[in-house]
């Protein structure tokens, strides 16, 4: 049979993956050469973003300069863009993950299966769960998830860089593992999902807290210590809560390769200092500062924090709070050092 690919999402990550998919799947047999990508559109100087990407084979707003394969084919209707896929590949933001998938309700193939790439929580306050079961359950389908250190602009110029797949049918990892896999990027495919899933979102706490170091301007002796002290309560997090994560999962590329990309780069990273240096709130720096893009540090800061005080055990993660209260309490940022 012959796989047809769908992605759901057009941003930087999203468009640097249709850069990746675009050209492999014309290196094998088993795909579909063209590639459906659905946009949400938008309008460049009076020009819909999806004809913009069609013509000038460009994400002109999302990933400028960046060439796409012409057989990526932007389509702003949901339903037709799906139409007949059996691989779908979701990198939207996470707000807009739910509507989309009720949509797709009833409209796609029984046999189809996908990857997710999207890096974050959806919780109430009783509960955390993870992007992959989301999409697990309104579609019922077979999901992978993927996360690496893979800052999407990086990625996109070919830097060599590694990423991680989580699976639990290893045919579908193999399958995923030739969408993805370039000379300058490398995948390993592990059957971890949950520990996959839940590096790709506390990674975005540990963003946060460098961010504040370097607004703080203590060094890059303080910025490791604190890193390395977020990245074990994010293990013991991991081991508390999902004691079937396997430790070896942080130290693949999702865990601590991802936590050395976030000392440096990264859009959580970049507003955290700029929290800490204008004294502006995140979501005012979000406007000012993302072009359209949404941060999910404070988000998933807040998540865990209330699913902590949930289970009474915020106390025995002091990391995690004082982030928290950083962010949304106003205590002082130089506080980082002084609670962990």
């Amino acid at each position: 049979m012959t796989e047809k690919v769908c992605i759901i999402g057009s941003g930087n990550w999203g468009s640097t993956a249709a850069k990746i998919i675009g050209s492999n799947v014309t290196k094998y047999d088993e795909f579909d050469d063209q590639v459906n990508m659905w946009v949400h559109e938008e309008f460049i100087d009076g020009e819909s973003l999806t004809d913009i990407i069609n013509t000038k084979h460009e994400n002109v707003k999302y990933l400028p300069g960046v060439k796409l394969p012409e057989n990526i084919v932007a389509n702003s209707d949901l339903i037709e863009c799906i139409k007949e896929a059996t691989l779908f590949v979701f990198v939207i933001p996470p707000q807009f993950l739910k509507e989309t998938l009720r949509r797709m309700v009833g409209r796609i193939r029984p046999d189809a299966k996908a990857i997710s790439l999207i890096k974050g929580l959806d919780s109430s306050f009783s509960s955390i769960r993870f992007f992959s079961e989301i999409i697990q359950e309104i579609l019922d389908i077979e999901v992978s998830v993927m996360s690496g250190a893979n800052v999407a602009s990086e990625v996109a110029n070919e830097n060599f860089c590694e990423t991680t797949i989580g699976t639990i049918v290893r045919k579908h990892g193999k399958l995923f593992k030739k969408l993805f896999s370039t000379s300058y990027l490398k995948v390993t495919i592990i059957n971890d999902i949950i520990g996959v899933e839940i590096c790709g979102a506390l990674k975005h706490i540990l963003g946060i807290a460098a961010g504040i170091i370097d607004g703080l301007n203590l060094g890059g002796n303080t910025k490791a210590a604190v890193v390395r002290i977020g990245l074990m309560e994010i293990i013991k997090f991991a081991k508390t809560f999902y004691p079937e994560v396997r430790k070896e999962t942080f130290y693949e590329s999702c865990g601590v390769a991802e936590m050395i990309t976030l000392y440096y780069a990264g859009r959580n990273r970049m507003l955290g200092e700029a929290f800490v240096k204008t004294g502006k709130p995140f979501d005012v720096l979000e406007r000012e500062m993302l072009n359209g893009q949404k941060l999910q540090g404070p988000i998933t800061i807040e998540k865990v924090h209330n699913y902590l005080v949930h289970k009474q055990k915020i106390q025995e993660f002091p990391f995690i709070n004082v982030v928290y209260q950083i962010t949304y309490e106003g205590m002082p940022a130089d506080n980082i050092i002084k609670n962990i």
